[in-house]
């Protein structure tokens, strides 16, 4: 991603020298109170905190509404595409650089989609946190200041103790949910579908707390900390689900296949050769590493799509994935918002055939929300990059929640896939903390 927040004035740019661990300055920026709104996105090497609204876009199901500098405020209807809608609006964005940071909903996908479908805010104030050194950007040269000296102090965040969530409830509902699922594969309805449950957490959340605490117990691909209008979610994707670099180069990342991990070394060996010579967890990855290829190969030149490290174990937190990347380069006339379109929802929390799935999930489920879609980050410059939403707390209007799924083909027991969402919500709800 390019660096800029740009209104017709120069943006203030600082660059710190600090001696933190970058988490513990994405916390105390979070925690600082001096942002109502914000968006924490860590990728490999690097973590961005995206702080204040100096521009923002909201896509509900009938309207998409649009907030831009020395601009009144505008909403106007669409059809077609959500991803369409989107770009168009990005397209009009009156900076002449920007960064914009959020997130997306499942129902960004549906056919029929209601409620809030996305929402992206360009940030007043940004920073780009690595080892040793940060990069403040924003609009106000005070406000920049101001965080360039919260980052030079050493920071330390003081983390509440953790109250462990239990996840071994709504078992024979969620059972029956497979059963339902594997008999309408059976008739042939769809070949695979992502079967998912809620967990209610019965106290309220220091959402930061649980970042840091899950943050240090996890390997993830990418995680994130947002709080966006009162929506505040927290997670540790293990996960790509599209990122697309300035040139046009795409990666998608299907995991696929599951066991627990975290035993011990023994105990993790054992489950990794259960995991590499199970026929029902092969043939789950190859079938989405499949689909991947086939969206890709819609937007990329035919020729470019490619997978590498096919079928590479990866450890993620509780759980060890079989994991395989694809890639590709857009075709003439295709931007980032395409691939994201192509690639929504992830093949691995949605289902094969998408359509069919999507449909079954509407069905047998309640609305989702953020859970399986994705956070976000796009650029003026083409760039975009974005984590599935798997592995995370969900926290508004004083109630929170975890959820997880499993992945459900012909060959899937119901005791088996509810034994997996526990594994998969181990990853995150042992580490969630109560508010003091």
């Amino acid at each position: 991603m390019s660096f800029g927040l740009s209104t017709d004035a120069k943006p203030a740019v600082l660059l710190v020298e600090h001696e933190s661990e970058p988490l513990a300055l994405a916390a105390r920026l979070a925690a600082s109170g001096m942002f109502d709104d914000y968006v924490v996105y860590e990728r490999p090497g690097s973590w961005t905190f995206a702080g204040g609204l100096l521009g923002e876009v909201v896509l509900d199901a009938d309207r998409v509404h649009a907030r831009w500098p020395d601009r009144a405020p505008a909403a106007r209807a669409w059809t077609g595409r959500p991803a369409d809608a989107l770009r168009d609006t990005f397209t009009d964005v009156p900076l002449p650089a920007w960064n914009a940071y959020g997130w997306i909903a499942f129902e960004f996908a549906s056919p029929e989609p209601r409620g809030r479908l996305a929402h992206l805010v360009v940030p007043r104030t940004e920073v780009t946190v690595e080892a040793g050194r940060a990069r403040v950007t924003g609009v106000d040269a005070a406000e920049v200041e101001q965080v360039a000296k919260l980052l030079r102090e050493p920071a330390a965040p003081v983390v509440g103790a953790a109250s462990p969530v239990g996840v071994r409830t709504g078992g024979d509902a969620y059972r029956g949910l497979v059963a339902d699922a594997v008999a309408e594969i059976g008739a042939g309805r769809y070949q695979k579908v992502i079967v998912s449950r809620r967990v209610d957490v019965p106290y309220p959340v220091d959402v930061v707390s649980t970042f840091v605490r899950g943050r240090r117990a996890n390997t993830p691909a990418r995680s994130f900390l947002l709080d966006l209008g009162g929506f505040q979610a927290t997670g540790f994707s293990p996960e790509v689900l599209v990122s697309v670099d300035a040139a046009g180069r795409v990666m998608t990342q299907p995991l696929a296949g599951t066991r627990a991990f975290g035993a011990g070394a023994a105990a993790d060996a054992r489950t990794r050769r259960d995991l590499e010579t199970d026929p029902k967890e092969i043939y789950e990855h190859a079938v989405s590493v499949r689909t991947s290829q086939d969206e890709l190969g819609r937007v990329c030149e035919p020729e470019s799509v490619q997978v590498t490290g096919f079928m590479t174990v990866k450890e993620r937190g509780s759980v060890q994935h079989l994991g395989s990347s694809v890639s590709g380069v857009l075709a003439p006339g295709r931007t980032s918002w395409d691939a994201l379109d192509a690639l929504f929802p992830g093949v691995t929390a949605s289902g094969i055939p998408k359509p069919e799935a999507i449909e079954a999930i509407t069905r047998l489920e309640e609305r989702r929300g953020l859970y399986s879609g994705a956070v976000v980050t796009v650029s003026h410059d083409g760039s975009l990059d974005s984590a599935l939403v798997l592995r995370a707390l969900y926290n508004e209007d004083g109630r929170a929640w975890l959820r997880a799924g499993a992945g459900i083909v012909g060959a899937s027991t119901p005791d088996r896939e509810y034994e997996e969402t526990c594994e998969k919500l181990s990853s995150i709800a042992p580490h969630v903390v109560p508010l003091p």
